[in-house]
């Protein structure tokens, strides 16, 4: 399967489960709760799955909202460190689980999303 394909195996229902799923651990969460802004976490939450349906062959609703993603720049004002990106990791992890993907595209999420947290790093490693 190719990435582009993710979106047809899962659909926007797939991805909506997903971002749900994440969504849910992040305001009790010690590390990633106060990154959030507590009055945007569905803006959040919609960010994330617009971008992830756009990414993975879905419609362009994020493009034609956001424009290019600019990960880099969006993510620069958060402090992201090893503890913060493996904390984001983990809780995908277990959102990728509870939204029950078939295999295929959850390896492909699960590789996207281990290699993109790795590049928004924005702090050193201690």
């Amino acid at each position: 399967m190719e990435e582009q394909q993710v979106y047809s195996a899962i659909g926007q229902a797939g991805f909506e489960r997903l971002a749900d799923a994440f969504y849910r651990q992040v305001p009790g969460d010690d590390v990633l709760g106060p990154m959030y802004p507590a009055n945007d976490l569905e803006g959040s939450k919609q960010r994330l799955r617009d971008f992830l349906i756009f990414r993975f062959g879905g419609p362009q609703t994020y493009i034609e909202e956001r424009g290019h993603p600019r990960l880099r720049i969006r993510h620069a004002p958060f402090a992201i460190g090893q503890a913060a990106r493996d904390r984001w990791l983990q809780l995908m992890t277990r959102a990728l689980d509870e939204a029950a993907l078939p295999d295929e595209p959850r390896q492909i999420l699960r590789s996207f999303f281990e290699s993109t947290t790795t590049f928004l790093m924005n702090r050193p490693v201690a």
